[in-house]
């Protein structure tokens, strides 16, 4: 099956083919670090960090940009009300941005440029769009003339007209039409500025992507991400103004763009409440739950947030990571070696399951379809384990060294780390170190062993019953005992 991607620009599902065999050029719009990063931060991140890992499965080139918006209303703001500087805040926040983003486990882009380190290029793509009549200068302020821009509308699919007609009363009545944006904007006291042909300012918001993209990426590239509130105006306006400035189209190949979050059913935002910090949300849920929950939907879908469903992603990692655990547990238990006509089986389900994952991705990245199958593999890993456990077949060790190949293979696709996390991962006590826990675990389970050598049922009981209490289950069977997380 070829790879299939929504392009948001035809409304359409389309075969992928980059302009360049064999490599992709990937341009992501970051974050405006003028905050923590919020969940709603971590959905198209961790998106891209998937579609990225999958174009290296498939043995492609991917050279990803990211940047960071560090000049900004909002930096602004919160810099003059904190009394320090527009760049202090910035690099505050975009340390914090790492900070989760490395624990979400999503993998650096190739670059992250910024828009204070690229004025010249900006300034040189504005006063291009002057000379070639797509933008007029008025009191030191820069605007785009939307009306000079035939194919204007194309990714929207807005009409000029109808955007006039419902226009704001209080719009800017120096602007030729009620759409033209700024690309350059003068300075305002307590602002900071760089110096232009057209006198100290700043950039619009729009011309930023198009300046960096252009830079790093060429006139032409494969792939355009971002949510789907970026559509427009943001990526209509990086349309029109790179297409005007180089003279070649199309700007970008695919435009991918991710579905909305909302919390319990109601859009995000600060005035609600509900608007989540991800350093919050690590406060309670291990980095890996919070991955798996989020790619446990597909990426153009809407995606609602609470507590219940974190609940259910957590429980969905539990069975993944049992199925490994059972693995990995045969490789050390005391059973009988040898072929057998299950562990053919398993390995025959786990190949199909390699070929089904695949088919998933290369339908628009279809993460949610992708993890199905791995719980299809996970349900038959499990029944093969309980049948060798029994003692009703050998265990064929490098058939099972095969099928945890290729289910590690596949996660790794996703990103969804299988070990369990220190902490809060095992515990739940954020403090508690994972492995210590294991530890104690095991001498307790050792412990009531000896208990029920000496048949001292009671004892054992209690150690049986207490671990119970706290989340924790035995498993008796022939070989031995062995302890894990209960399944919620």
């Amino acid at each position: 099956m070829t790879l299939r991607v929504y392009n948001s620009l035809h409304k359409k599902k389309e075969e992928f083919h980059p302009a360049e065999p064999g490599k992709v050029k990937m341009y992501v719009c970051g974050v405006t670090p003028y905050n923590h990063p919020h969940i709603g931060n971590a959905r198209p991140f961790i998106t891209w960090d998937v579609i990225r890992r999958y174009f290296e499965y498939q043995g492609y080139s991917v050279y990803h940009v990211q940047n960071f918006t560090d000049i900004d209303d909002k930096i602004i703001a919160t810099a003059n009300s904190e009394g320090v500087t527009w760049d202090q805040v910035a690099n505050r926040y975009i340390s914090a941005y790492f900070e989760v983003m490395d624990k979400l486990n999503i993998s650096r882009a190739h670059l992250y440029p910024r828009v204070s380190d690229h004025l010249p290029e900006i300034v040189a793509m504005v006063q291009t769009l002057i000379d070639k009549g797509f933008a007029y200068e008025m009191d030191g302020d820069v605007y785009y003339s939307v009306e000079k821009f035939d194919d204007y509308g194309k990714l929207s699919g807005r009409q000029l007209d109808d955007m006039k007609a419902g226009a704001r009363v209080d719009v800017d009545d120096r602007k030729r039409h009620p759409m033209d944006f700024a690309l350059w904007k003068s300075a305002k006291p307590n602002e900071p500025f760089w110096d232009s042909p057209w006198g100290r300012g700043r950039p619009g918001w729009h011309i930023e992507c198009s300046a960096m993209s252009l830079k790093y990426l060429g006139e032409s590239f494969d792939l355009h991400g971002g949510g789907s509130d970026l559509v427009f105006p943001h990526h209509e306006n990086e349309i029109a103004q790179s297409e005007a400035c180089t003279g070649t189209a199309p700007f970008v190949r695919y435009w991918l763009h991710n579905g909305f979050i909302t919390v319990n059913e109601e859009k995000m935002s600060k005035s609600l409440g509900n608007f989540f910090l991800v350093k919050d949300i690590l406060e309670h849920y291990p980095a890996a739950v919070l991955r798996f929950f989020i790619l446990s939907t597909h990426y153009r879908s809407q995606l609602n947030f609470s507590d219940e469903q974190l609940a259910e992603a957590s429980r969905g990692l539990d069975r993944l990571r049992t199925a490994l655990k059972n693995m990995q547990y045969l490789a050390g238990a005391a059973v009988t070696l040898g072929q057998s006509n299950q562990a053919q089986t398993l390995l025959a389900a786990a190949n199909q399951t390699k070929d089904d994952f695949i088919n998933a991705m290369d339908d628009d990245f279809n993460t949610a379809l992708a993890i199905s199958t791995l719980f299809a593999l996970a349900k038959d890993i499990n029944i093969y384990y309980n049948v060798v456990m029994s003692g009703k077949a050998s265990h064929d060790a490098e058939v099972l060294s095969g099928v945890q190949s290729i289910f590690r293979e596949l996660a790794d696709i996703l990103g969804v780390v299988m070990e369990e996390e220190t902490g809060a991962a095992i515990s739940g006590e954020k403090s508690a170190d994972a492995a210590t826990v294991a530890q104690l675990l095991d001498i307790i389970v050792d412990i009531r062993q000896q208990a029920r050598a000496r048949k001292d049922w009671a004892t054992a009981d209690i150690v049986r019953d207490r671990l119970g209490e706290i989340g924790f289950v035995i498993e008796d069977s022939p070989q031995g005992a062995r302890w894990k997380k209960r399944e919620i």
